[in-house]
């Protein structure tokens, strides 16, 4: 799996650190790392971003159901995914974390 991992500066909103990560990955390996995104619960937002910068899809993580403490995405958005990964080569993953600040201060 080739990543080309890409962080942005974390901003303060709200007692919170939030900060952009960027990955691209292969379409084959799109779905299951959207899957493994949702389940960490610092994940807040996913974004999918074509090659020419355009967002082909943005899912808010805060709207999901809890499940046995993994974060559950609904099939339909998974199968949205699986169509995108199947039309495309390679795919940036922009990954909006968040975390108290307090939390991010110590680590």
């Amino acid at each position: 799996m080739e990543d080309d991992t890409k962080t942005a500066e974390p901003e303060s909103t709200s007692g919170k650190k939030t900060w952009i990560e960027e990955i691209e990955v292969q379409g084959e390996e799109l779905v299951g790392r959207v899957k493994q995104l949702a389940a960490d619960s610092k994940v807040k937002r996913i974004r999918v971003v074509e090659p020419d910068g355009d967002i082909a899809l943005e899912i808010p993580l805060t709207y999901g159901a809890i499940a046995g403490g993994a974060v559950v995405i609904a099939a339909p958005v998974l199968a949205v995914v699986g169509t995108l990964a199947a039309l495309v080569a390679k795919v940036k993953i922009e990954i909006v974390k968040e975390e108290p600040a307090e939390e991010a201060q110590t680590s």
